[in-house]
């Protein structure tokens, strides 16, 4: 069984970071994707962790910026040819997992947007680039891919509706899954059910965190969820999203990670 888990860690601080790992750590997926990512030391401390560990770890350098990252306990190869189309490569993770069949996975994490002219191009051009890219993979690669991570978009059939908050290119994006033989896989998975990944001050809730299958995996499709665990104990500001997929695996020699231990000061 292939398990695959997004979550979005808010450029966690270097405190954050501890708890946050052992929270990841007890999780059963063998692929971690984890956006807003940064270069700070708390994303630095998370995922020095996992390598020591003997995990598989892809973090494209994005200085200054906010990215995704790919922990894996199974058997990859790094990707880059496939976000390199990307108007910001940083934003996005791919890799191809050593499944049977062979699996690709992306992870992204598309900006946001405040309706800033200048947030509001950055964030077109990031989902025009995605098109573009969904595009030029192979039919058969496009068949056999995940995609999933921070979209920052919610669909038109979200339910609070939010009506005026959203332009349309935002909405078009799903738009763009559909035709390239995507499937939301826990709108298959439990479809009419509304789900939140992100709640404002308000405790308004949004999804704006996905996981997305290509033609042939949505036959494999075991099951997933919505997970508000590391919401709610404070960890990130977003649940976690997870999915199953019924193909063999062979596992990495993953040691036991170091223990945890809280530094004696922080700054």
């Amino acid at each position: 069984m292939l398990s695959i888990l997004t979550l979005n860690i808010q450029a966690t601080s270097r405190r954050r970071a501890d708890a946050l790992l052992r929270w990841l750590t007890g999780r059963p997926e063998q692929i971690l994707l984890l956006t807003e990512t940064s270069s700070g030391d708390g994303t630095a401390h998370l995922l020095d962790h996992f390598r020591r560990a003997g995990c598989q770890v892809h973090h494209p350098p994005l200085p200054g910026d906010r990215g995704a990252a790919m922990i894996s306990r199974i058997p990859t190869t790094a990707r880059p040819d496939i976000t390199a189309g990307l108007s910001i490569p940083g934003r996005a993770v791919a890799a191809t997992v050593h499944t049977d069949p062979p699996v690709t996975v992306l992870g992204v994490y598309v900006p946001s947007s405040d309706r800033a002219p200048a947030k509001v191009e950055r964030k077109r051009a990031f989902l025009t680039s995605l098109t573009d890219t969904l595009d030029r993979l192979p039919a058969d690669e496009r068949a056999h891919l995940v995609l999933g991570g921070d979209y920052n978009v919610i669909a038109r059939d979200h339910q609070p509706a939010y009506p005026g908050v959203w332009l349309p290119f935002e909405y078009a994006l799903f738009d763009t899954l559909t035709a390239a033989g995507l499937t939301d896989a826990h709108t298959h998975l439990t479809p009419g059910v509304q789900r939140h990944s992100w709640f404002g001050r308000a405790g308004n809730g949004y999804r704006f965190d996905y996981l997305h299958v290509g033609t042939v995996l949505r036959d494999h499709l075991h099951g997933g969820d919505y997970l508000q665990e590391p919401r709610e104990q404070r960890l990130t500001d977003h649940a976690a999203v997870t999915l199953d997929l019924d193909l063999r695996v062979d596992a990495l020699d993953v040691r036991p990670a170091p223990p945890v231990i809280e530094p004696a000061t922080l700054f």
